[in-house]
């Protein structure tokens, strides 16, 4: 592993990044960990930097539904209308009259694991251009809003017809919210923060993560890097389980390794073995996940991770259904956030990475480059 604090060193000295934090473990404990470049203006990043995570909230959100299907409070297949009424009125939209949005009942009911898989037809803004224009004429808040508003964007497919990336595992919090009975902030606290150690995740930036919170920074056209203002809205109507968290390194290799460890983590088990297994399967069948076309390239260049690989997805995270060479074992898993926080962690090699800073736009394919130099890295180690 000698070689990935060079990787991290170069790539912030050759402005592919502000800055970086990264790490490796594995089931039995951290294998390195470094940091290059500065966090904020003067603040050297560390490994214990807060971050704002985004996306790669949505795999605690969707390990939370994981947690009630294994008691048995809920099912990979339960309809989401059935546990949440409201969701009924989430519609298929077809076109428009005139400015009137022509929507549709779907062909078949939503499922819990449509909402995790990504297969629900809910759909992002940023890679969809009919869902932006839908946000731009109807004047219905985006997600980022944390109005329970934003969360009824129109489905652009019927369920289960294909994979889009979007906004189905901030519904799941929703459903966790119902079934457990508890705000999705108090289920993870109690169920999964305290049990795994993690006192550095949370919904809010709370005091004892404020002073080592990162800055974010926008690339603009001239390839230099300026400060930028994105973050998830504070005290909001709706804690979105799909972008909403702050994090660590340090306490997202815990969930990590926890995963590698197959539910378990010094002693505490908050899943069990079956169930993690069943969760990293391949829940999409013959779907494939498929590129991502920006329509927003302030936000997002195109993404198109590992092209030429088969890749389906889990029950909350991107799965490689084959050997990517040099880099991470079929069955391997993974995902990121916005503002290109990124993690993977593999069964079979007993690995498990981050690679993270704070910058737009995401998927930017200098970063790109740099986190395919680390991974390697760590998997040559």
């Amino acid at each position: 592993m000698d070689d990935l604090q060079g990787v991290l060193d170069a790539a912030v000295a050759d402005g592919d990044a502000p800055f970086l934090v990264g790490m490796v473990g594995s089931k039995a404990g951290l294998r390195w960990q470094g940091a290059a470049g500065e966090a904020a203006s003067g603040v050297a990043a560390a490994p214990d930097t807060v971050l704002r995570i985004f996306s790669m909230t949505k795999a605690i959100g969707s390990l939370a539904a994981m947690m009630l299907i294994d008691r048995g409070a809920l099912a990979f297949d339960t309809p989401v209308e059935e546990v949440l009424p409201e969701f009924s009125e989430v519609r298929v939209l077809e076109g428009w009259d005139g400015d009137v949005p022509r929507l549709r009942k779907p062909l078949r009911a939503a499922t819990v694991r449509h909402l995790a898989t990504h297969c629900s037809g809910l759909e992002y803004e940023i890679w969809n251009p009919g869902v932006a224009e839908w946000l731009q004429r109807t004047g219905n808040p985006p997600i980022l809003s944390g109005l329970k508003q934003g969360l009824f964007y129109p489905m652009m497919f019927d369920p289960g017809e294909r994979w889009g990336y979007g906004i189905g595992i901030d519904w799941l919090g929703r459903v966790v919210e119902a079934v457990s009975g508890r705000r999705i902030d108090a289920f993870l606290r109690a169920e999964l923060f305290d049990p795994l150690g993690m006192a550095d995740t949370d919904v809010e930036v709370r005091d004892h993560m404020a002073p080592r919170l990162a800055q974010l920074r926008l690339r603009g056209e001239d390839g230099a890097f300026r400060p930028f203002e994105l973050a998830p809205p504070p005290a909001p109507e709706v804690y979105g389980m799909g972008h909403c968290l702050y994090s660590t390194a340090p306490d997202y290799m815990r969930f990590l390794r926890m995963l590698l460890n197959r539910g378990a983590l010094d002693g505490v088990r908050v899943l069990s073995e079956g169930a993690v297994a069943s969760m990293l399967e391949n829940h999409i069948g013959a779907l494939r996940v498929t590129p991502m076309v920006s329509v927003n390239p302030v936000a997002s260049a195109d993404v198109d991770l590992f092209p030429g690989a088969e890749k389906t997805h889990s029950f909350g995270f991107l799965r490689v259904e084959e050997d990517v060479q040099g880099m991470r074992r079929a069955g391997a898993q993974g995902w990121a956030g916005l503002l290109n926080t990124h993690f993977w962690f593999d069964p079979a090699a007993d690995l498990a990475g981050l690679i993270m800073t704070q910058a737009l736009p995401f998927a930017d394919p200098r970063f790109m480059a740099a986190y395919a130099r680390f991974e390697r890295a760590a998997c040559a180690g």
